[in-house]
């Protein structure tokens, strides 16, 4: 049975907010992933286009403390469990870490290869030249923790999918967009008997 998730879910902003950087984090992390693959001749571009949106990943988490400083998260229904409840805090906590983390390091890494942020309408130069004995340890700590976001963000969606479609308790709906939320809830609540 579900409960009713009207006063559990998460606020329109925050749930936006989610899925943008959930999205932008697989085309970054594609792009990342791709980075040996570009031809020569294409690859400063992609690069640029890379550090630009985890720029764009990095401000939005900014925003998404910002507004869940101000907007705690709703309370979880009793159907979840102990074990949940317990794991659910510090990964959530990892994940903002390494989102807020990474971005960072990419963008020293980037700097210090001597490469400038082209935004189309203007560009951004930081006079620096390329440096080995910086971007070489910081490329990898940032491809290194990387790979650590992209398990996390794994276990996160494995999770979810575990309790959406294993102990059915609905806690995916609290992060769904309301529209599509409605439905599976509705169809659950004539299934159960409307309990």
């Amino acid at each position: 049975m579900l409960p009713s998730f009207n006063n559990q879910r998460y606020g329109s902003t925050a749930i936006a907010l989610h899925w943008i950087i959930a999205l932008l984090i697989v085309v970054v992390g594609t792009l990342g992933l791709l980075h040996d693959s570009w031809p020569k001749r294409t690859q400063a571009f992609w690069i640029n286009i890379h550090a630009l949106c985890g720029l764009l990943v990095w401000v939005l988490v900014m925003a998404r403390f910002w507004w869940r400083l101000r907007h705690p998260p709703p309370e979880l229904s009793a159907q979840i469990g102990e074990f949940s409840r317990r794991v659910s805090a510090p990964v959530h906590l990892l994940l903002y870490a390494l989102m807020f983390v990474i971005p960072i390091i990419g963008i020293v890494t980037f700097i210090w290869h001597g490469r400038v942020f082209d935004f189309g309408l203007f560009r951004v130069n930081f006079g620096i030249r390329a440096n080995r004995a910086v971007f070489n340890p910081t490329e990898d700590v940032h491809g290194y923790l990387a790979y650590l976001l992209f398990a996390l963000v794994g276990i996160h969606a494995l999770a979810a999918f575990w309790h959406q479609f294993v102990r059915r308790d609905g806690l995916i709906l609290r992060m769904w967009p309301s529209g599509a939320a409605a439905k599976p809830a509705a169809k659950q609540r004539r299934r159960t008997g409307g309990r």
